[in-house]
């Protein structure tokens, strides 16, 4: 169950907010030594890894499009009406994301602006594993397909039988992905890292994934090929106070909690009166969940947090830097206002951490361990590239010009400098 930790101070924060995460260093060897047998032998090495890790042997990596197009059948009406529903608010919000070219002339007759270019070809990685996280590529493959990324392509786990879930196939046709590769864990952002005879290499890898996809994508960046965000087990921290519902609480904690053994979820309250009313919910609530046993041992991983003011919540909070962060407190306010680090922010009873996980509209690709300090979370400028540009006219050189040499020949770059010089001279 939750370790209980009253009034910690400051120096233990660090010790008391640890990540149940192993150290990428010890995953390095592992990583490094399937990229390096992907690199020499290709398909036949990303087949021998599925076989290895996936307990399956594949003849082809690549989903048969007769597979793709059967899908949808496999599905209740319902759940597609409901992925259509989370497709038109997802949509909605990242194509609000737009921005229009910046354009502006700093000085007379010098000219600049930027404008957006889309990552030519994207990969995205869906994880399996116990729970087929579809909503994923909606997450992924609705901003790519916005942005107008030219080339689109999904690895995902297959289970024993070589097979994808239905639910993951319908969810990509759905979002505009043609073409699916069942293949999974670190041998899946090799191949996208490097090409193989298969899987085409791609210049951004997405997704979520556990500790070994995590390590593998920072080690991809090693081969010219950029990352999202380290995006690696799931977590959720509840603000909540004397006014909370025990039950609300509890319940967005196990939500998280499920999601595998190595999740993490906090509470920090300045109600003990309420921690201890969670932890009572959660014991009911944990027994009717059929994925308790995952639960549970993520639990062992998790904190109630008591302190003594909402301005020590606050900044213990912003230690954590939380992937989600519900507020449920009656001062919500200075709570949203205190926000510095965090991934997303539900805010509210009505607002579960749920919502933004399938179907309201935000983007559920964040940052994990402590990254929220430093990443925002997948948006549509994800997918694209600011690239500037500038026009300066002879007039406009005449005035910039003796500025530029100045400054050159104060860095000693002649060369520099010699590059406006020589046009100079020929506008005199």
């Amino acid at each position: 169950m939750m370790e209980q930790i009253e009034y910690p101070s400051q120096s233990l924060w660090n010790t008391i907010l640890a990540r149940p995460t192993d150290s990428y260093d010890s995953l390095e060897p592992l990583v490094k030594e399937i990229f390096d047998e992907v690199a020499i032998k290709g398909d036949e090495a990303v087949k021998q890894y599925t076989e290895q890790f996936d307990d399956v042997l594949l003849e082809d990596l690549q989903v048969p499009q007769k597979a793709l197009d059967s899908a949808a059948e496999a599905l209740s009406d319902e759940l597609k009406k409901a992925m259509t529903q989370a497709k038109q608010n997802i949509e909605k919000f990242h194509r609000a994301q737009k921005t229009s070219k910046v354009e502006l002339t700093t000085q007379a007759g010098v000219h600049c602006w930027q404008e957006k270019r889309p990552v030519e070809k994207v990969g995205l990685y869906i994880p399996g594993g116990s729970a087929p996280l579809f909503s994923t590529i909606m997450m992924l493959a609705i901003p790519a397909q916005i942005a107008g990324c030219q080339e689109r392509i999904l690895c995902t786990p297959p289970n024993e039988k070589g097979d994808v879930n239905p639910a993951i196939l319908h969810a990509a046709q759905l979002c505009g992905i043609t073409t699916v590769y069942r293949v999974g864990g670190i041998q899946a952002i090799a191949a996208m890292t490097l090409g193989t005879d298969s899987i085409p290499k791609v210049y951004k890898i997405f997704g979520p994934g556990n500790q070994f996809v995590t390590a593998a994508k920072q080690w991809a960046t090693k081969f010219q090929v950029a990352i999202d965000l380290p995006a690696g087990p799931s977590e959720l921290l509840v603000a909540a106070d004397a006014t909370s519902n025990p039950n609300y609480v509890a319940a967005d904690l196990l939500s998280q909690a499920e999601h595998g053994p190595d999740s993490q979820v906090v509470l920090i309250s300045t109600s003990s009166t309420l921690i201890e009313a969670v932890r009572k919910a959660i014991d009911v609530q944990l027994e009717q969940l059929p994925r308790k046993e995952i639960a549970t041992q993520a639990l062992e991983n998790s904190k109630a947090i008591l302190v003594a003011s909402d301005a020590a919540a606050i900044d213990l909070i912003n230690a954590y830097a939380p992937e989600h962060y519900i507020i449920m407190t009656e001062n919500e306010q200075d709570y949203v206002d205190g926000v510095q680090n965090a991934g997303s922010v539900f805010i509210g009873a009505y607002t579960p951490e749920s919502a933004g996980d399938y179907a309201s509209g935000t983007n559920h690709t964040l940052p994990t361990n402590g990254y929220a300090r430093q990443y925002s979370g997948v948006n549509l400028d994800s997918f694209m590239k600011a690239i500037t540009f500038q026009k300066i006219t002879d007039n406009g050189l005449q005035k910039l010009g003796p500025a530029i040499e100045i400054m050159a020949t104060a860095e000693g770059l002649e060369a520099h400098k010699n590059a406006v010089s020589i046009r100079l001279k020929d506008l005199i």
